[in-house]
């Protein structure tokens, strides 16, 4: 194989698997403009169509799907290969993809970004914020972090917090204008900021706990978003009442008078973040050292 036929490849795999050319070339180091005249040299010696295009979108075609399913194992061999050379000798680097919440973003990750670059400057982390369910193996991401509750079974996982408090939230605006509910039931007659699960797009139904009386809610309202600082500031501005985890900005917003809680005595604490990844997988060093960072353990703990 010519060095030009690797390279084609190689780039037709990153696009497939960023479902972007734009994040492709950033992570090839190359112009957008440069990236697609790649995969249309790929095509042409080919002789067929392997990726559909639109101005939103990009995917295999059934001739592309085919190709990717071939080759992709054997990118992974390579990459693995030289990661575990570079294990050999002791260094660290290569592309570590990594799926996570917002929350995890926020306050788990974003904080540490600085310590791992300076610790591991070879390292090349692509952090994608999805809070749907996303599949990583599918999506061929290193690993995921989600609330340890909604883990599959055949993942290895690292717990990175603690159980995180959930607290129903209203501005005392809202609160003076509506009054302030007692019970969950009366949050029916009071607007709501819905949550969207967006795997299926269903609305997350609210849940409650008083001495093991369980109870889940279905709430409505004008404000329906799948981004936690959405929900956060319709609430801050007097639209509804809110339901988010406490630890995601929530508890500064308390404690400044900007929000205040509701219904505290039905409060409930959901499984802390978890990072999780295959079990199958052989753990690759980038991602040891990448735990490592966000449990503050050595060569971290110091900095």
């Amino acid at each position: 194989m010519r060095g030009s036929d690797f390279a084609e490849l190689k780039a037709f795999v990153a696009v497939v698997e960023r479902q972007s050319f734009a994040r492709a070339a950033e992570h090839l180091g190359l112009s957008p403009s440069a990236l697609s005249q790649t995969i249309r040299q790929l095509e042409g010696r080919i002789g067929a169509r392997l990726l559909n295009r639109t101005t939103r979108s990009v995917a295999p075609s059934a001739s592309g799907e085919l190709l990717y399913m071939r080759i992709a194992p054997l990118f992974r061999e390579i990459t693995d290969a030289v990661a575990q050379v570079s294990e050999a000798t002791g260094q660290i680097s290569g592309t570590l993809r990594i799926n996570t919440l917002g929350i995890a973003a926020r306050t788990v990750i974003a904080p540490r970004l600085a310590k791992f670059r300076q610790v591991y400057p070879e390292v090349v982390l692509d952090i994608v914020v999805d809070d749907a369910l996303a599949d990583i193996v599918a999506g061929r991401f290193d690993a995921g972090i989600r609330v340890g509750g909604k883990l599959e079974k055949d993942m290895v996982a690292v717990r990175l917090t603690p159980d995180l408090k959930m607290v129903a939230v209203a501005s005392p605006d809202y609160l003076a204008r509506r009054g302030t509910p007692k019970t969950p039931d009366e949050l029916h007659h009071h607007a709501c900021i819905n949550w969207r699960l967006q795997m299926d797009g269903s609305y997350y139904r609210w849940e409650f706990n008083k001495q093991g009386q369980r109870l889940e809610i279905a709430v409505e309202g004008s404000v329906v978003t799948n981004h936690a600082d959405i929900g956060v500031a319709a609430a801050v501005s007097g639209l509804g009442i809110a339901y988010h985890f406490e630890r995601d900005g929530v508890a500064e917003l308390l404690a400044q008078g900007k929000l205040v809680q509701v219904l505290a005595d039905w409060t409930i604490s959901r499984p802390g973040l978890f990072l999780y990844y295959p079990s199958r997988q052989h753990r690759p060093a980038v991602l040891g050292a990448f735990i490592d960072c966000l449990l503050d353990r050595k060569p971290f703990d110091l900095l």
